[in-house]
C-alpha cells in the first residue's frame, strides 16, 4: 500500500510495473528496492494521536513502519500490516533495535484476503490507496467495527497530486472525505464523524524536494459497541 506520504516512488518504473505484477509482487518490489525511506510519522497521525491515552492501535499498510514505531515509542502495543513481507520483517527488526520490539506486532495480510485479530483504540489508514483493485471501504468498515467504544479510525488520504507521485494523471479523482464517509456507510447511531477537511502542508519527496499537498481527512469514533 502506498501507507505513508514518504513512499512515493520517483520513476516511472512504478507506474508501468503496477499493470504487469499482482499486488503483493508489485509492493514487494518497491519495499526491496528502498531503504530508509518512510521512517519517519505522519504529520497528521502525530496531531491526532499525540493528545491520547496510549492503547491499542492498528496500522494498516504499515510500510517501511514510520508511524508504527513513533506509537510504540509512545508507548501504544501496535499491530502493523502491510502485503510486503520485506516491509513487515524490517519493523519488527526496527523495532527490537528502537527497544519497542515487544510492543510492535508486524504481520503479513492482504488485506483484500485477511484481517489482523483484535481491538483497537486507533486504528491508522495512512495514505492506504494502491494502483489495484481493493475493495478499500470493506476494509475501512471492518476496521471501524474492530474499534474498542470511544476508538478513533483515522483515514488520512492523498488530495493532490505530488510532484515525485508515481501516478500524475492529470484526471485522477481523489475521494473526498464526504466520499470516504458515505463509502464506510457506517450507523450514525454507533460511529460519529469528528472530523471530515482538506487540510494543506509542505511535504517532503524521496529526493529532498518540497511541494505543497492537500490531505484529505476522515476521523471516525466509535460511539457504542
Amino acid at each position: 500500500m502506498d501507507s505513508t506520504d514518504q513512499t512515493g516512488s520517483t520513476d516511472t518504473e512504478t507506474e508501468h510495473g503496477a499493470a504487469e505484477e499482482d499486488a503483493a509482487r508489485f509492493w514487494e518490489r518497491i519495499h526491496r528496492a528502498r531503504s530508509g525511506w518512510g521512517t519517519r510519522v505522519n504529520p497528521l497521525l502525530a496531531e491526532v494521536a499525540a493528545p491520547l491515552r496510549p492503547g491499542a492501535a492498528l496500522d494498516l499498510g504499515c510500510g517501511p513502519g514510520g508511524d508504527s514505531l513513533w506509537m510504540a515509542q509512545r508507548g501504544w502495543h501496535v499491530t502493523a500490516v502491510d502485503i510486503s513481507a520485506t516491509a513487515v520483517q524490517r519493523v519488527r527488526a526496527r523495532a527490537r533495535e528502537l527497544g519497542v520490539g515487544e510492543r510492535v506486532d508486524a504481520e503479513r495480510h492482504d488485506l483484500a484476503d485477511s484481517f489482523p485479530d483484535g481491538r483497537f483504540d486507533l486504528v491508522s489508514a495512512q495514505y492506504f490507496q494502491t494502483p489495484f483493485a481493493l475493495p478499500r471501504g470493506d476494509i475501512l468498515r471492518t476496521a471501524a467495527r474492530a474499534l474498542r467504544p470511544g476508538g478513533l479510525l483515522l483515514v488520512v488520504d492523498h488530495g493532490s497530486t505530488a510532484p515525485w507521485s508515481w501516478n500524475q494523471d492529470p484526471d485522477l479523482h481523489y475521494p473526498t472525505p464526504e466520499e470516504t464517509a458515505a463509502e464506510l456507510a457506517l450507523d450514525p447511531a454507533h460511529w460519529s464523524v469528528l472530523r471530515a477537511d482538506m487540510p494543506r502542508r509542505r511535504a517532503t519527496g524521496p529526493a529532498g524536494e518540497t511541494a505543497t499537498v492537500v490531505d484529505n481527512v476522515l476521523l471516525v469514533q466509535r460511539s457504542s459497541a
